[in-house]
């Protein structure tokens, strides 16, 4: 049994009654693959992926994010059969305004209808009454676009109305989508691309946190190719630690509104991931890694 450990302190998000451990997991990975289609079908190893997730919870993790279109519904089938019923504290995360093709692309699903059926499928397959947070996708695969989200957003105020949904959050999106997003609802978390690397959203970030807004990096380590940097290997061998611990360690010092959802299909990596939450960032070696960002922008 895995012991309770200290995941980067707490965060508490504004206008919500949600407090979650700064070190989520991410659960993406633990859909399988079909040739070029990632996160398609069945993992290899279900039980695996289950000892995975029980490991993350018996670690203290308490914020999974999730999607139904992961899978697409094999990721959610996963964690009910893991978790369920699940701890009172456990915070799931998930996402809509996207499906799969059946080449394995991710198409938009932003109409009203494609919205209601997307609640209804994380619901019915997390096994859930009420979904905690659900954030409304928005841009591409890593970057915002001017779409309109009105339709879309209004649909999920309305499922929240219906007590389907607690929370609001938005995925891919700019700050002048958050605050046109504002004017209809309550945005209790953003989920952007960013990490080391990808430092686009730094003042985006920043603002969020005076408003007391949670930022989710998705891809933290650089996604389907690891971040690769010849000073983060340096700074993670004079720390004693691996450089993808590193740069998790740099995400939570960067600001405290940051909460990380690393994905792994492996115990062993998931146990590295949440040791990074232990990883003491000298001041100057801070500043040097915020130099990996500038480099590669």
């Amino acid at each position: 049994m895995a012991k309770h450990l200290n995941l980067g302190g707490k965060f508490s998000f504004r206008n919500a009654s949600i407090s979650v451990n700064r070190i989520g997991y991410g659960a993406m990975q633990l859909a399988g693959r079909d040739g070029d289609k990632l996160v398609w079908g069945p993992p290899r190893d279900i039980p695996g992926a289950i000892a995975v997730l029980r490991e993350a919870v018996a670690s203290g993790v308490n914020h999974i994010d999730t999607s139904d279109y992961y899978g697409p519904h094999v990721t959610n089938q996963i964690i009910k059969q893991a978790l369920h019923p699940y701890p009172d504290d456990l915070v799931i995360v998930t996402k809509v305004g996207a499906r799969r093709g059946n080449d394995g692309s991710w198409p938009h699903a932003r109409s009203r209808q494609e919205i209601i059926d997307a609640v209804h499928d994380n619901l019915r397959n997390l096994g859930l009454e009420s979904l905690h947070v659900v954030n409304l996708r928005l841009g591409g695969f890593s970057a915002p676009d001017d779409q309109p989200f009105e339709e879309p957003l209004s649909t999920l105020v309305e499922l929240q109305q219906k007590g389907l949904v607690r929370h609001i959050g938005l995925s891919t999106v700019s700050p002048k989508q958050l605050t046109e997003a504002q004017k209809i609802t309550e945005i209790v978390c953003i989920q952007n691309f960013y990490n080391l690397a990808q430092r686009g959203d730094d003042g985006f970030i920043d603002s969020l946190a005076v408003q007391g807004i949670g930022y989710v990096p998705y891809f933290p380590l650089g996604g389907f190719s690891p971040l690769q940097s010849s000073r983060l290997n340096q700074v993670a061998t004079s720390l004693g630690a691996t450089p993808m611990q590193v740069a998790l360690a740099w995400l939570l010092h960067r600001s405290p509104n940051i909460l990380l959802i690393p994905g792994t299909a492996s115990v062993q990596h998931l146990r590295e991931n949440l040791r990074a939450a232990a990883l003491t960032l000298p001041e100057q070696t801070f500043a040097d890694l915020n130099n990996v960002g500038e480099a590669a922008a």
